[in-house]
């Protein structure tokens, strides 16, 4: 009799057309029976169209044809809500107390970094208003969706992202939204996306300490948060008020990340601390976390992000981001 595993294999490898995932990335096997004649295979539906699911049908059962010929193979589609098929090893939010510190910066290089480590990452873009991250990752598709589920769009080196930015007519067009409605967005990308699973999930969360962080924190069982922060001593006390919101919410801070920390001047071979000397070790000490990263101004990183290309920045702090999120990520629970 032919074994389960590798039935399970098969399935798990097919393609699903037009999305770039395979039936094991998004999650959509359910359940597989096995018997000396037949075979009777239950998929999820989710994230499918009609199309899809007969060319996903056809493509299992010749596989398993060619695999064990006179086999009797059957296979059934049902509806299952997004959410149930979404599997996380770890949920990290990036966070500061204001805008402008370079969030969705950190969010980019710690998704490249772990991608680059051969993690399966994925990032959600919960700043509303303030959507960067399709823009640093030359991301421009929309996102496929059907009656039961939205799907991330997939960056060149396979990070899956969500952003409001994709859904609206033009990256330019402005969210001028009440608070409610952001709350009811942020929700819709973490319930109604079909992330399938991933062993790192980043979230880009809205600066301050409002309504929309206040959302993903009540909502989402983060693992562990990222504070990031700049010189500037106005910085420093705004984030402090971040690492007190992380407390009350009882969420760890995983560690903290300056930015914007020197500019490098090769030609004089000197660091510039253009918004002063550097507070990054007072800021783990409110925090209670060790350093990440501290990151310079990098005008070769700017002009990557500008053009769309953050996936290109070849930097040794990519590796050492990367090393540090996983050696403390290792202390957090499983979501």
């Amino acid at each position: 009799m032919i074994q389960t595993d590798k039935i399970k294999s098969i399935v798990e490898n097919i393609p699903v057309p037009g999305i770039f995932r395979r039936i094991g990335q998004m999650n959509l096997l359910k359940s597989i029976e096995v018997t000396d004649q037949s075979v009777e295979i239950v998929l999820s539906s989710t994230g499918l169209e009609e199309e899809s699911q007969l060319w996903i049908q056809n493509s299992i059962q010749d596989d398993i044809a060619s695999l064990a010929g006179g086999l009797k193979v059957k296979i059934s589609f049902v509806e299952t809500a997004p959410r149930e098929l979404n599997v996380f090893g770890k949920i990290i939010a990036v966070m500061s107390g204001k805008g402008g510190v370079g969030k969705s910066l950190v969010s980019g290089l710690t998704a490249i970094a772990l991608r680059r480590a051969g993690f399966s990452v994925g990032i959600l873009d919960a700043d509303i208003t303030g959507p960067s991250i399709p823009k640093m990752f030359g991301v421009k598709d929309r996102p496929s969706f059907n009656a039961n589920a939205m799907l991330p769009v997939v960056t060149h080196t396979g990070i899956e992202i969500m952003s409001l930015n994709l859904l609206l007519p033009t990256e330019e067009e402005a969210v001028i939204w009440r608070g409610p409605m952001i709350g009811k967005v942020i929700t819709q990308f973490w319930e109604e996306v079909l992330w399938g699973k991933l062993d790192y999930l980043i979230i880009d969360l809205p600066p301050g300490t409002a309504d929309a962080p206040l959302t993903i924190l009540q909502q989402v069982p983060v693992s562990g948060i990222i504070i990031v922060s700049t010189p500037q001593d106005l910085t420093t006390m705004i984030v402090k008020k971040a690492v007190h919101m992380a407390a009350t919410m009882q969420k760890p801070i995983l560690g903290v990340v300056e930015n914007m920390s020197y500019l490098y001047v090769p030609e004089i071979d000197k660091k510039i601390e253009l918004f002063g000397k550097s507070r990054v070790d007072e800021m783990a000490r409110a925090a209670g976390a060790p350093v990440i990263a501290v990151l310079p101004i990098d005008p070769a990183l700017a002009a990557l992000c500008d053009k769309g290309e953050i996936e290109k920045y070849d930097n040794e702090i990519i590796s050492q981001i990367g090393h540090k999120i996983y050696e403390l990520a290792g202390v957090l629970k499983q979501t």
